[in-house]
């Protein structure tokens, strides 16, 4: 779907609803000034100043005179395309202001962290305050769910807009029959299982505040680590084990954790999108195992890691550029991958992956069939359309094009063929696992290419093309 032309009551439906989320944006910046009280931080007038910009930006903009119940899919793209722009942009100038740093890697650590990249320009993090840390984090929290659905959820009442932008951020489950409905039951799930990583955290040794950060880049399958050497640095197998849990939770579909909360247990595991997850877990866990001298745990740690895209580490990144080129292919087909759609993951997602290879078997048997045969196509006992076949490739056409492009930038520079993909694709599927290519120091132009990657996967791509078909049609007239 494209934009034929921008008008101006394009805008005035496009600026109301964008309001909203900008004051969205900015509670969420002002949080961590309860941080900085706390801890003694002299740093909260950066979150006031910026925070209270949102604000005031997002007042001013949703007393733009429209009916936003007017909205059309292709405006609720546009402000979806237009919120991270403006959240990471936001964060930007707190962490500039606040830890000195330029602009340029202000604004790549913000898009990482709202977009549950998790990649950091920090070379040590352990020496941020306090509110720094915590604002990195919940900006991940926030981000994994997606900044227009907590909107949704809280400021935007039920209708038409609300649907809109529902879509807007590729989402399409309803765990109720309304969309606002199904946006709250997603964050009583989500808070729920916030509490119950924080106590099982605790139970197991970290103290409160370490707690409540790794389970918000966790759960959210950010990744982004309070820590340098990440999870790692704990030295836990119990933590380690705690954290698996919980990408496991964040990769999962909010529909299927409804299914378990009303007790559907069978039906969680009749999910396709849950039982291709546990294939690939335990197949690649096998491959690097066997393969890369992995040991058990940290096999399927750094399978789930990648999978679920949330880029925790085990091991520090000196020893991960160690490693030889089968696991770095291995753990990158599985960024590239993703696990399920209605779940914090990016990446291309299980469902559509799923889609073109049944696809693929049917137009295989079709072919071996008499003419005029039907064939039943179903995936979990739900019909398939030609278009859905179509929209799982067209998708994976894209995300696969764009990773390419990224690919060969990278590789201009310098960079070893395989290494430059696996960073390329730990951007775009939202994932975080580095192998030392990110650096405050790395080319302008590179660290660009990267932010545009977690961009657009983010949104899932079609949200950005849309802003940029309606710039183009602006510039035109």
């Amino acid at each position: 779907m494209m934009l034929s032309y921008l008008g101006k009551r394009d805008l005035l439906l496009i600026a109301k609803p964008l309001g909203f989320i900008m004051q969205g944006i900015g509670v969420v910046v002002l949080i961590p000034i309860l941080v900085a009280l706390l801890y003694g931080d002299p740093l909260f007038i950066e979150f006031i100043l910026f925070g209270g910009f949102s604000l005031a930006m997002g007042f001013i903009l949703k007393r733009t005179p429209s009916d936003y119940n007017q909205l059309k899919l292709k405006h609720g793209m546009i402000i979806a395309a237009l919120a991270w722009l403006w959240a990471a942009l936001i964060g930007s100038f707190c962490l500039m202001y606040a830890t000195n740093i330029d602009f340029l890697n202000a604004y790549f650590e913000c898009m990482s962290a709202w977009s549950g990249s998790g990649f950091t320009i920090y070379t040590n993090v352990e020496i941020l305050p306090n509110s720094i840390l915590f604002f990195r984090s919940l900006m991940q929290w926030v981000g994994g769910l997606g900044i227009v659905i907590m909107v949704i959820g809280i400021l935007i009442r039920p209708g038409t807009a609300a649907a809109r932008l529902y879509k807007s951020e590729a989402r399409e489950e309803k765990i109720k029959p309304s969309i606002t409905g199904t946006i709250k039951t997603i964050w009583w799930i989500y808070v729920f299982y916030t509490i119950l990583g924080i106590t099982l955290y605790v139970l197991a040794g970290m103290n409160l505040f370490d707690a409540i950060n790794n389970t918000f880049t966790n759960l959210s399958t950010g990744g982004m680590s309070i820590k340098n050497d990440s999870i790692g640095a704990y030295n836990s197998d119990l933590i380690t084990i705690i954290t698996i849990i919980l990408m496991i939770i964040g990769g999962t579909s909010f529909l299927v954790h409804y299914k378990a909360f009303k007790g559907r247990i069978l039906d969680v595991f009749r999910d396709v999108q849950f039982q291709a997850m546990i294939i690939i877990v335990a197949v690649f866990s096998i491959l690097l195992i066997v393969y890369a001298n992995f040991t058990n745990l940290n096999a399927v740690f750094y399978v789930v890691s990648a999978l679920s895209c949330t880029g925790s580490n085990t091991q520090p990144i000196s020893v991960m550029i160690s490693w030889m080129d089968y696991p770095k292919v291995v753990l990158t087909i599985a960024m590239i991958v993703g696990m399920a759609a209605g779940s914090t993951t990016g990446a291309i997602k299980l469902i559509r992956i799923v889609t073109l290879f049944k696809g693929v078997y049917w137009e295989i048997k079709r072919m071996l069939l008499p003419e005029g045969s039907i064939i039943p196509r179903k995936i979990s006992g739900h019909p398939v359309e030609d278009m859905e076949i179509r929209e799982a490739g067209s998708y994976t056409f894209l995300y696969l094009f764009f990773l390419c492009v990224s690919w060969l930038v990278l590789m201009q520079y310098g960079y070893d063929g395989i290494n430059a993909l696996f960073e390329v694709a730990s951007a775009q599927g939202n994932v975080g696992l580095s192998l030392g290519i990110i650096s405050p120091d790395m080319p302008d132009v590179a660290e660009i290419f990267l932010i545009f990657n977690m961009w657009i996967g983010r949104l899932e791509i079609l949200p950005a093309l849309v802003l940029f078909k309606g710039l183009f049609d602006i510039l035109r007239r």
